[in-house]
């Protein structure tokens, strides 16, 4: 359970707004929220969410690990602390502003997929209802309302539109992250003919034809490179059959209220 103030707000959100007031009996100098967060995301970037530990910032910092008890109650305080910290934001291109809709909101997944591609211990760490109140997220939460604004949707719609593309974002920087850590895998034929022995066109009558083509996995890419598609290709595709499933509802709503 998150521990929250006297107003009510969960500790981690007030402290991520600098509105929590730290008591006086931890370290008289040297040490602070903002620096304990950012020596931890030294660490996640570098070797991962599983080498934070409370004792290993302590030491980078150069404290006692019951220093950092003082500033922060345990790892999931921690954790909330990171994602939530401004540090994290990718730096915006002020040239997409008036681009359009669709383009901001693409430039607008863009921009989440880089941080995700330079923080991908992010990946690890569980969402809810507290660390959507962190700065990091409502910054993009923001930023991803105002590339909705001329869609005449409803707050709650444009939360909505924006929950759909964060997630698909999210999902495909998992991906990313899992095909790199694994080696390219080459079937040849003897390798396809055995696995399209079971693998039948009675069975799978559209997937069997691409799987003996070698189009489908481990298959070596024909002269135009047609095969090695890659993972951008299908970000890409995808991102734009959201966009354009909101256009055409957009359209759509507009023609009912003419």
């Amino acid at each position: 359970m998150v521990e929250k103030t006297e107003s009510g707000l969960p500790r981690p959100v007030a402290i991520a707004w600098g509105t929590y007031v730290q008591p006086q009996n931890g370290p008289r100098r040297g040490l602070s929220h903002q620096r304990i967060v950012e020596q931890a995301i030294a660490i996640a970037d570098a070797e991962g969410i599983g080498a934070v530990t409370m004792a290993r910032v302590a030491k980078e910092l150069g404290f006692t690990t019951m220093s950092l008890y003082r500033y922060v109650l345990n790892k999931d305080e921690l954790l909330l602390l990171m994602i939530g910290s401004e540090s994290l934001l990718p730096v915006r291109d002020e040239s997409d502003a008036d681009s359009g809709w669709r383009d901001e909101l693409s430039a607008w997944a863009d921009l989440l997929r880089g941080m995700y591609r330079d923080h991908l211990w992010m990946l690890d760490v569980p969402r809810g209802p507290t660390s959507v109140l962190t700065p990091a997220s409502m910054y993009i939460a923001d930023w991803g309302m105002h590339a909705l604004r001329e869609l005449e949707l409803s707050a709650g719609e444009q939360i909505s539109v924006i929950l759909a593309l964060s997630s698909y974002v999210a999902s495909f920087a998992e991906l990313e992250r899992d095909l790199a850590g694994q080696e390219d895998l080459e079937l040849g034929a003897d390798a396809v003919a055995e696995l399209g022995g079971v693998a039948t066109a009675d069975r799978l009558p559209y997937l069997a034809p691409l799987l003996l083509s070698g189009g489908y996995v481990g298959g070596e890419p024909g002269p135009s490179g047609a095969n090695d598609v890659g993972v951008d290709d299908d970000y890409r595709l995808g991102l734009d059959l959201l966009l354009d499933g909101l256009e055409v509802r957009w359209r759509r709503r507009g023609r009912s209220t003419d």
